[in-house]
């Protein structure tokens, strides 16, 4: 482009410029802010939509005292194998994958981010680290070795469900009764019942603020009645698995509907 034709567009700039500047003036003010302010609305609206868009979560943790059948759970849920030999974990489990019941529907799927924390006592706080993210959270209970676990398991779920992570954005919890193909297995409402008397007897003797995290001060229950799941300020289920067996249905249920697809 020589000189004297990018003199004529900046000339032709200037002038269009001007043009601007005299419409905008003639223009009441009152209709200009207004103008303005629903621009402003707009953008910030679509803003608003794009980060909770982006912010859904699809972070499903599994938890529970140790032995409980989390591991099991995890291989079964990615890769439809109980993987017979796993160990205690030490360090937390983690994998993003389409389900494996649901690698043969058509379509896209969104792929759920599964953790599987540690159950040791010891290794507990790590599960501070994946509960702002969670948009479930799965409490795996032993169904044959309940009644010796009963007190330990209720403390546990006890600090799981004062948590400000989990109360304040009402992360649904299921409470999952594994390994009921063994004949000795209790029974999930056996289960439910026994947790709600145990937790009763908790927080009647607690201040209602979680031991693992003092910031929060959450309390359970209605005042002056025998404690239930459905008093609960997020939602709570009670279902059953077998890990060995892989009959993890409602396990799938819940993380769908938690995780769109």
């Amino acid at each position: 482009m020589d000189k004297d034709k990018l003199e004529q567009l900046k000339i032709e700039m200037q002038q269009l410029l001007h043009k601007s500047e005299e419409f905008i003036n003639h223009i009441p003010p009152i209709q200009l802010y207004t103008a303005v302010g629903v621009v402003l609305f707009t953008l910030i609206f679509l803003l608003i939509i794009r980060l909770f868009k982006r912010t859904a979560s699809n972070t499903i943790v599994l938890t529970g005292l140790s032995g409980s059948g989390k591991t099991c759970l995890f291989y079964q849920l990615r890769d439809g194998s109980a993987h017979q030999g796993t160990v205690t974990s030490m360090e937390p489990n983690q994998d993003s994958f389409i389900l494996h019941s649901e690698k043969d529907k058509k379509g896209k799927l969104k792929p759920v981010h599964v953790v599987d924390v540690p159950g040791h006592s010891r290794l507990r706080p790590k599960l501070d680290e994946f509960l702002p993210q969670a948009a479930g959270v799965v409490f795996v209970v032993d169904s044959v070795e309940f009644l010796p676990n009963c007190r330990p398991a209720s403390e546990y779920l006890y600090e799981i469900l004062t948590k400000a992570s989990v109360v304040k954005k009402k992360v649904p919890v299921l409470l999952l009764c594994n390994k009921v193909d063994k004949i000795t297995a209790h029974t999930a409402e056996f289960i439910r019942k026994q947790l709600e008397k145990e937790i009763d007897k908790l927080r009647t003797s607690r201040t209602a603020v979680s031991d693992a995290d003092i910031s929060n001060e959450y309390t359970l229950g209605v005042p002056g009645e025998p404690f239930a799941f459905s008093q609960c300020h997020n939602r709570v289920i009670v279902a059953e698995a077998s890990g060995l067996t892989g009959e993890i249905s409602q396990l799938e249920k819940f993380i769908r509907e938690n995780v769109k697809p």
